[in-house]
């Protein structure tokens, strides 16, 4: 079962989104924080394999808390939350290394969804922001020379998988090759890309026109 810290400053909204988590049958909410500084404290204390952080939290807001929480935990895969599809705080989230971003307004299973995805190394960008992100990284000047593209057709093939959101073990069976052969491909493609996740090895892959 995969873990989940909940930060969210509205208690219905926390509430909510605790109870459509639990009902699935595949998720437990092991901490709960209605403030960036309690969440970030619970998060440490808790160690969950998924954060879903409201990005307008009281005090340390949530792209802080993100950028916080990715110096003390590697591993943890983030969701960002937010009422808005505003895109300085999309760009802000994912500059400070947020996996997911989705829309409180838009259907209650894309959060869903984004839980299932990162927590399987995936990256996940909600419907209603995508064009955000395509619009900044997606639309490059020219496509580079060959000779500028560091990865092989391989590791292009995966790292395109990987931007639409898809985790190791889908991967894996969609190409026929072992998970561990993936795992290889993707680090790989972070240190050719200068990428610390996968989420800023899609969207270097995008700004550069390499996917």
């Amino acid at each position: 079962m995969t873990t989940v810290a909940l930060v969210e400053d509205h208690a219905l909204t926390r509430a909510g989104v605790k109870t459509a988590l639990a009902a699935t049958g595949e998720f437990e909410v092991v901490a709960e924080a209605s403030d960036g500084t309690g969440g970030f404290d619970e998060i440490l204390r808790t160690r969950p394999d998924v954060a879903v952080i409201d990005i307008g939290l009281p005090g340390i807001d949530g792209i802080e808390l993100t950028r916080r929480l990715r110096t003390q935990l590697k591993e943890l895969r983030i969701v960002i939350l937010t009422m808005h599809d505003i895109d300085r705080e999309i760009l802000a989230a994912l500059a400070a290394g947020a996996d997911a971003y989705v829309v409180k307004a838009s259907d209650p299973s894309n959060l869903l969804t984004a839980v299932r995805v990162v927590a399987e190394g995936g990256a996940y960008f909600d419907p209603q922001i995508a064009h955000v992100v395509l619009r900044h990284f997606g639309a490059p000047a020219a496509t580079p020379p060959a000779r500028d593209n560091p990865l092989t057709l391989r590791e292009l093939e995966i790292l395109r998988l990987v931007a639409d959101g898809i985790g190791n073990a889908e991967i894996a069976e969609r190409l026929y090759l072992g998970l561990g052969t993936v795992k290889g491909h993707i680090r790989d493609i972070l240190e050719k890309l200068s990428a610390t996740d996968r989420t800023q090895a899609a969207v270097t892959a995008l700004r550069r026109g390499l996917i």
